[in-house]
């Protein structure tokens, strides 16, 4: 199997996995329903979000187009840049976290460019149609992000002399996120600890000794 498609197969298993299961919690879950999963540690609770990764999102009126724009360009500029790494057959770990990235990119615009064009908007009494009647609840581009997974896996309150927030209380894992954040912090964190060795071929000309030089 050569290079190229093992890539476009891990972004499309992304892109699969994570449009599937959006899907299906959009279309059968109300807002902010929650269902249980392993106890009070993992949850499955429908939240949607118009930004970034884990409910970030940029503010104003043009924040939400130009985050959009903003991951439209990513995407290609990602695209070049991996298929540059396939001519120069780079480290395969190099290739498939950049591709886990991809995939995890892509898959959320899709819920930016196209969700809202698809769907009827999502709330606390029915879950969502699709191709409802009269059309969506957004314009392209401006679609809401569903994310899902929420791992409460504990919670406290800050001790008292903490600045500002001594007393409140916390949870921790707060964000709830989807299969496409997953993808992308999972291979960001890879790339982190594997840089040197995923990206040695960049430096490896510059290591080979030069030709010695001969006397006349």
């Amino acid at each position: 199997m050569s290079r190229t498609l093992k890539c476009i197969l891990i972004i499309l298993a992304i892109l699969v996995v994570d449009q599937v299961i959006k899907v299906i919690v959009k279309t059968n879950m109300t807002l902010y329903e929650q269902i249980p999963v392993f106890g009070n540690w993992f949850m499955i609770h429908f939240v949607e979000n118009k930004g970034m990764a884990f409910g970030l999102n940029l503010p104003g009126n043009y924040g939400k187009l130009i985050l959009s724009m903003f991951r439209l360009v990513a995407i290609v500029a990602i695209g070049f840049y991996l298929r540059h790494l396939i001519l120069l057959k780079a480290h395969p770990g190099l290739l498939i976290t950049l591709s886990m990235i991809m995939g995890g990119a892509i898959g959320n615009m899709i819920d930016s460019a196209f969700y809202g064009m698809i769907f009827s908007a999502s709330n606390t009494i029915h879950p969502a149609l699709v191709f409802p009647e009269g059309g969506g609840y957004e314009t392209f581009m401006h679609g809401k992000v569903v994310d899902m997974f929420y791992f409460p896996l504990f919670s406290g309150v800050y001790p008292e002399w903490f600045p500002r927030i001594g007393g409140q209380s916390f949870t921790f894992f707060r964000p709830v996120f989807n299969i496409a954040d997953a993808s992308i912090s999972v291979a960001v964190v890879i790339l982190l600890f594997r840089q040197r060795k995923y990206f040695a071929f960049l430096h490896e000309d510059e290591e080979q000794p030069g030709k010695p030089d001969t006397e006349e």
